[in-house]
């Protein structure tokens, strides 16, 4: 029996018409079309305070982060695209990561939630250079809190011209490339559960 991965899919934004949020959910068809099963979240929708060990200490975790923390341990792996803001990943994104690390128990593994996840990272910016030093700082993160960050990413530049009115990109070699972070991720994880 073919394992159905399943994946956890958002964007490091919280802005409504975040360019991000639109380029991950054409990685999530792909993902779909590879079989997956996809749950896509907007971290709007899961607002928690900026992180910190007093906090944490005294009132224990805010209800937000431990609703994440769970969608975060139930997925094999997570489809991620985040914006670059000040040539590193967006703070939303850092705090959600910072929480989530976070033991709530002591008996519970140190980094349950990314440890042998699979990760694919995918960026973009209006500028340039389509987000690239967001992706080499998120790699970097993941891959040292025991993620397998796939070695296929993206990054497009001048996001704010590329999509059509529908969702999906104007250049066909764009939404292929995107789709393909999906198909790639599911197929990994495939491999991983089918030995």
């Amino acid at each position: 029996m073919i394992y159905t991965p399943k994946i956890l899919a958002f964007a490091g934004s919280t802005r409504i018409g975040s360019y991000n949020k639109m380029m991950v959910k054409v990685a999530v068809e792909g993902a779909k079309k590879a079989g997956a099963d996809v749950t896509y979240i907007d971290l709007r929708d899961y607002p928690i305070p900026l992180y910190d060990a007093d906090l944490d200490s005294n009132e224990g975790f805010p209800e937000n982060a431990k609703r994440l923390k769970k969608l975060f341990i139930e997925n094999d792996g997570f489809l991620i695209a985040t914006p670059e803001y000040n040539s590193a990943i967006s703070g939303v994104l850092k705090n959600a990561i910072d929480w989530v690390s976070r033991k709530e128990t002591p008996e519970e593994p140190l980094l349950d939630c990314f440890r042998k996840k699979v990760i694919s990272l995918m960026s973009a910016s209006p500028g340039g250079f389509g987000g690239i030093q967001a992706l080499l700082n998120a790699k970097w993160i993941f891959s040292n809190m025991g993620g397998l960050v796939i070695p296929e990413q993206v990054s497009i530049p001048k996001i704010h011209v590329a999509f059509n009115l529908d969702g999906t990109f104007k250049d066909e070699i764009n939404q292929k490339n995107v789709e393909n972070q999906g198909i790639a991720l599911a197929n990994m994880i495939k491999r991983l559960n089918n030995n």
